[in-house]
């Protein structure tokens, strides 16, 4: 941050477009949201650039500042710039990370209308919001068009052909990993997204000793859980029918350090399973909100 302020008060050297996106992100980092927002709406009308917008709402995105960030999202969809698949992303994962998948699909409309690529990330997101909302039709049709997708990565291959026999077959196949996580590895925000994804995908199998696994190995990671996470293993353990790990997980969400509680999501969650038809166990889930001293709207006073 002092050599950033040192370029600026020595005119002499001319800022670069990638020295105004370090600056926010140190502004953000040193100041706060505030202070880098203030920064971005001095600079230069030259210096508001696809990537300098790109890095205010990176910085929206992960305080969970959604106005914020649609609004700004607006602005930049208006302004005339082009924007890269990355800047879609940080969309897609501030809607995932706040319980709001539903909103995931509009920003992939938006991202095609504009003739913007989707990148493997983009991919992961979206299935992973069709897989939360448990509509495992859209994921086989998102499948589908990545294997018509040229932009498709060599990496992504082994992935999605393991994920397309997971949902066609309901066969397990074993991976070298198991799908555990190392107890004291830092999961990056893409991988937080798969592990989610793969809860659902066990689930949706039937095997309760993967999600267990999984669950649990995520839980001794360094990383905080986030709303998302919770909603995620609810709605495997409910598919599962297995009620007694849905009062527990609802008991420690409700119990952690930061205040991340969501009864809006546990609302949704028990909304969409009446959607699909498992009235029976949305009701069972009421039951355990209630007992957990979470009312739903109906029960709200």
């Amino acid at each position: 941050m002092q050599v950033s302020e040192w370029m600026v008060t020595h005119e002499e050297f001319e800022l670069l477009e990638n020295d105004y996106v370090v600056r926010i992100e140190l502004m953000t980092k040193v100041f706060g949201v505030d202070a880098a927002e203030r920064y971005f709406e001095g600079l230069p009308p030259a210096a508001k650039t696809s990537e300098t917008y790109t890095a205010l709402l990176h910085c929206y995105a992960g305080a969970k500042l959604t106005d914020r960030a649609e609004n700004l999202f607006e602005r930049m969809m208006d302004s005339g710039l082009s924007f890269s698949a990355l800047t879609y992303n940080e969309m897609m994962t501030l809607y995932m990370s706040v319980g709001l998948v539903e909103k995931v699909s509009s920003v992939v409309q938006e991202l095609k209308s504009r003739n913007v690529a989707p990148d493997v990330f983009t991919y992961n997101l979206w299935i992973s919001s069709c897989a939360a909302t448990l509509n495992m039709e859209e994921v086989r049709r998102i499948l589908d068009e990545m294997n018509h997708d040229p932009g498709s990565k060599e990496e992504w291959d082994r992935y999605r052909r393991l994920t397309n026999i997971y949902i066609a077959s309901g066969q397990l196949l074993k991976s070298e990993r198991g799908g555990l996580v190392e107890a004291d590895k830092r999961v990056t925000q893409r991988e937080w997204i798969t592990y989610d994804f793969l809860i659902i995908l066990y689930a949706s199998m039937g095997n309760k000793e993967k999600v267990d696994q999984i669950w649990k190995s995520l839980k001794m990671t360094k990383e905080k859980m986030t709303g998302r996470n919770y909603v995620c293993i609810l709605s495997s353990y409910l598919i599962l029918g297995h009620l007694k790990e849905v009062g527990e997980v609802l008991s420690q969400w409700k119990q952690t350090a930061s205040p991340n509680f969501d009864l809006c999501a546990c609302n949704r969650l028990m909304d969409s399973f009446k959607e699909i038809g498992l009235k029976e166990r949305a009701d069972d889930f009421q039951i355990l909100m209630i007992e957990n001293s979470c009312y739903p709207a109906e029960e709200s006073k």
